[in-house]
Parts: structure tokens; C-alpha cells; sequence
């Protein structure tokens, strides 16, 4: 069973929709370019934000994430 995506708050829901709204597959690749843009900025907290929601499109692009689970 592969473990869920840490999330820490709404805001991390509501730019990976976004995300993947306009992105579309390719969604994933853009929050980590994103990150790798705060990284190179020395912004740690933003880079972690956009690696949060990389995996977060990750787990949710998945065929199983639809599943239930308590």
C-alpha cells in the first residue's frame, strides 16, 4: 500500500487543481519546476510547498488513488 502525500493545508489542494487544471499530465513536471525555481531563489519554504504538491499530483494521477481509505 503506498503512503499518502503529506498535505498541509487547503492551499496545497488548491494549487495542485489548479495545476492540474491547466496542466494537464503535465502537472506534475510543473510544481517541480516550480520547486526547483524556489530552491535555486534560496526560498526553502516555497520549495517545499511545490514538492508537496508534486507529490501530491503524483499520488492522485494514480490509477488507484480513487480508492477509499480510512
Amino acid at each position: 500500500m503506498a503512503s499518502l502525500p503529506f498535505v498541509a493545508d487547503i492551499s496545497t489542494w488548491e494549487d495542485a487543481a489548479t495545476l492540474m487544471h491547466r496542466f494537464g499530465a503535465d502537472a506534475g513536471d510543473e510544481a517541480a519546476t516550480r520547486a526547483d525555481r524556489c530552491r535555486n531563489k534560496g526560498n526553502i519554504h516555497r520549495f517545499c510547498h511545490w514538492r508537496q504538491i508534486e507529490r501530491l499530483i503524483v499520488h492522485l494521477a494514480d490509477e488507484g488513488a480513487g480508492a477509499l481509505r480510512h
